[in-house]
């Protein structure tokens, strides 16, 4: 059971909302030092809440004032360009940075106040792998492992390091990785424990076609368990294969926030007399060299299909990207 709050805490709120903060939006989940830390957030509530966030640097408001609300288990995308302000949220809900105003709470615990639960409920990928050079990538996952205190972190870091396709390389020190192995590694090390939400910023950079399959693939899978995940990234198919909701942040606001179907809806459809189709980039490429199957032999299927087929690939001339945060 919550405790009182304290007269001095209502006097805050109450003289928050005299200056001017949003009456009409719905309150954060609120808990106590002592409540119990719980796997997920509360039923009937999203598990990430952002109300009226802000954040400056001196004279430059970097956000001014975004709201969303994430549900559990769904893959939410951020879009924006460059200094649109995307990775600055990320770092506030991942507590890495302090916000200047508004309200945030992630799993149900308030980033400002309750940071360290906050913390226990995360994983974090950010933009440049986090990783041990000197270790294997092995021994980077098991070190995770240990600090998560999983039972046996030896075991789950043989099956991450299967899943992502680095069995060979995980006996090698990491300073050998190339950048796509260290991002691949980096991602591996956000899963261990399962922790319900999972911040993703541009997962898929430096990435090879084959492994932004397999890293997509991934995030289906974590929205499919009930895991939820926010991911900002530069490549607008991206967010359109993987995400349940979308927002477009420019200049430190929230533009536009729905589902793929409904920001498509904003604009007139484009009227199409004869279209032929090609095969995409994509599809000469995973034709090629085709992908690697679970027995380490390749195979000719993939998405997209075959080149020249009706594999549903898109054309490349409909490959959009925005500039990275």
């Amino acid at each position: 059971m919550e405790s009182a709050v304290p007269d001095e805490r209502r006097s805050r709120h109450r003289r928050r909302e005299r200056d001017g903060s949003r009456t009409n939006a719905a309150p954060l989940v609120r808990r106590t030092a002592t409540s119990p830390l719980r796997e997920t957030a509360p039923p009937g509530h999203p598990t990430i809440q952002v109300l009226g966030l802000e954040k400056s640097y001196g004279k430059l408001r970097v956000l001014c004032g975004v709201d969303f609300e994430v549900p559990r288990g769904a893959v939410f995308a951020l879009l924006g360009s460059n200094g649109a302000g995307k990775t600055t949220t990320v770092r506030i809900l991942s507590t890495l940075v302090r916000p200047s105003g508004g309200r945030a709470a992630v799993n149900g615990f308030d980033v400002a106040t309750e940071a360290h639960r906050v913390r226990e409920s995360i994983s974090l990928t950010g933009q440049f792998a986090a990783v041990d050079e000197v270790l294997t990538g092995r021994e980077n996952l098991i070190l995770i492992g240990r600090l998560r205190h999983l039972t046996n972190p030896k075991a789950n870091a043989d099956e991450l390091l299967d899943r992502f396709g680095l069995v060979e390389a995980g006996h090698q020190r990491v300073g050998t990785y190339s950048g796509g192995m260290r991002r691949l590694l980096d991602i591996a090390m956000s899963l261990i424990a399962d922790p319900p939400v999972v911040f993703l910023d541009e997962p898929t950079t430096g990435l090879d076609p084959e492994r932004c399959l397999e890293v997509w693939q991934t995030i289906r899978n974590l929205a499919a368990e009930g895991t939820t995940v926010l991911l900002t990234t530069q490549h607008l198919e991206e967010a359109e294969q993987l995400a349940d909701q979308v927002a477009i942040l420019h200049q430190g606001r929230i533009l536009v926030d729905g589902s793929v179907e409904d920001l498509k809806a904003l604009l007139p459809p484009t009227k199409v007399e004869y279209v032929q189709k090609h095969p995409s980039l994509q599809d000469v490429f995973l034709t090629l060299v085709g992908r690697r199957g679970k027995d380490g032999h390749h195979d000719g299927d993939h998405v997209g299909g075959d080149v020249g087929g009706d594999g549903g690939g898109r054309s490349s001339d409909d490959h959009r990207s925005l500039t990275g945060d």
